[in-house]
């Protein structure tokens, strides 16, 4: 099979299901809702994912090959529209344009079946199939080995990769931090060639204005990092890049707990020269929280977990679920003394964090975060919201075969406080194959939602959400 089938059944965890692509491209409103769409909810929910046309192999595919896909919900005036669109860059028009495959994916790279990639061409997809930013009133779509890619709001229009007037010289990381009390940007790329981690800031005008390569022992899956109003932290944690394990039939991402875990701290504007190493305990992080400041020290929250499993996303026989899934975890790092202290902070297995957007590089009280299912791989069936400030973990779960992932903190109109807003998340109830937009109170996420937005058209689980506030 090169075509995928829409909702069709697989063999493949993550071509099946409620994770089997759509087909179309469609556009609805005056959908059904159970409850009341806040009139204070104004800007445009999104979330992205892969969303495969051809695929190379059924077998092969791995969710991280997908093409991207939006789903995007415009909210004004307790009205909703909904809109997905496929990103369509470069790769993905070549393909669809061939009507079948010409890139093989993550776990077929050393299949020997001749290249179709036409000459003049790129040698892999920009998928941008991960994550959002939103800088200097420009929307991007994010895919860490490529370039981002700007997206029109309010049609999903893709205007294309940038690389910043030729001075992006790296790949962006699906993760970049924006400070909106500053208006700065900072992003980095990771690679399997030195220098294996290059960091950027991008400015207020959305000018890249500084660029430094972090020296690292060896290439890792840095898929995340994390900035203070100071410094800009970064994970050399052991999910190890090896080729030549890959070549030698094992997975070219795999988890080395000899490499150990060190976080670097360097100042906004520092270069390589300025990196101090802080030794941790041995461990992952994929997704981090925030980090902020506190006199000598640095704070940085995160989903920690004592392993990972990224080449099979949680899905390879044996996983242990329990070891790969994450809670939420605190360092706080002292740059006079050099001590580290590291805590648990809750025991709710728990992943794709958030916080309030307009408080990132700062101090924040609350964290948002998307539950684990125990036992089932790469599954979210609830919502939680932990308090710094009580130490105290509240949660909503969606209920029997009801899925989600990641909620997006939405700030009511005219918010006041670092919660007053909303958390919005897709979640599809198995039973009854009906897809829902959730909107919950972020100051009282126990009660549920208070609105549930009925989908006409099936939403497949997906990677991570964005929030672009109404102009």
């Amino acid at each position: 099979m090169t075509q995928v089938i829409a909702g069709a059944p697989s063999s493949n965890f993550f071509l099946d299901g409620n994770f089997s692509p759509v087909a179309e491209e469609r556009d609805a409103d005056n959908m059904e809702v159970i409850g009341t769409i806040p009139t204070d909810l104004a800007g445009h929910f999104l979330r992205v994912g892969p969303n495969p046309r051809y695929v190379f192999s059924e077998a092969a595919y791995h969710t991280f090959d997908g093409d991207g896909m939006i789903h995007a919900i415009e909210f004004s005036g307790g009205t909703a529209r909904y809109r997905n669109r496929f990103v369509r860059n470069e790769g993905f028009l070549l393909e669809q344009e061939r009507g079948d495959w010409i890139y093989k994916g993550m776990n077929s790279m050393l299949d020997p079946t001749p290249s179709r990639v036409p000459e003049g061409a790129p040698s892999s997809k920009n998928l941008a199939n991960t994550a959002f930013t939103y800088h200097n009133n420009t929307l991007y779509a994010l895919h860490e080995p490529s370039q981002p890619t700007i997206i029109e709001l309010p049609g999903l229009e893709t205007t294309g990769p940038t690389d910043f007037d030729g001075k992006l010289k790296h790949p962006f990381s699906a993760h970049p931090k924006v400070d909106q009390k500053s208006g700065e940007m900072m992003t980095f790329g990771y690679a399997f060639q030195a220098p294996y981690v290059t960091y950027s800031v991008i400015d207020a005008n959305g000018e890249l204005v500084h660029t430094t390569p972090v020296t690292i022992p060896k290439p890792v899956f840095m898929h995340d990092f994390a900035v203070s109003e100071k410094y800009s932290l970064f994970l050399d944690f052991p999910i190890t890049l090896d080729i030549e394990r890959a070549m030698a039939g094992g997975p070219a991402l795999g988890f080395e707990p000899e490499h150990g875990s060190r976080i670097g701290v360097m100042p906004r504007y520092g270069t390589d020269a300025d990196v101090r190493w802080f030794d941790v305990k041995t461990g992952v992080v994929v997704h981090t929280a925030n980090a902020w400041d506190d006199g000598d020290e640095v704070v940085l929250q995160a989903s920690r977990s004592k392993t990972a499993d990224i080449a099979g996303a949680g899905t390879s026989e044996g996983n242990n679920l329990a070891d790969n899934q994450g809670q939420l975890y605190e360092w706080r790092i002292n740059l006079k003394t050099g001590a580290v202290v590291e805590r648990s902070l809750s025991d709710t297995p728990c992943d794709f964090t958030r916080v309030n957007d307009a408080y990132a590089c700062h101090p924040t009280q609350y964290i948002y975060a998307a539950v684990f299912n125990p036992v089932r791989p790469f599954s979210f069936d609830g919502v939680m919201k932990y308090d710094n400030a009580s130490n105290i973990t509240t949660e909503f779960k969606f209920g029997d075969q009801r899925f989600g992932g990641e909620a997006v903190f939405a700030p009511r109109v005219n918010a006041s406080t670092e919660d007053d807003g909303y958390l919005v998340c897709f979640v599809h109830d198995e039973a009854n194959n009906q897809s829902e937009c959730l909107i919950l109170s972020a100051q009282d996420v126990s009660a549920g939602p208070v609105a549930r937005i009925m989908m006409p058209f099936r939403v497949p689980y997906g990677f991570h959400s964005g929030w672009v506030k109404a102009a």
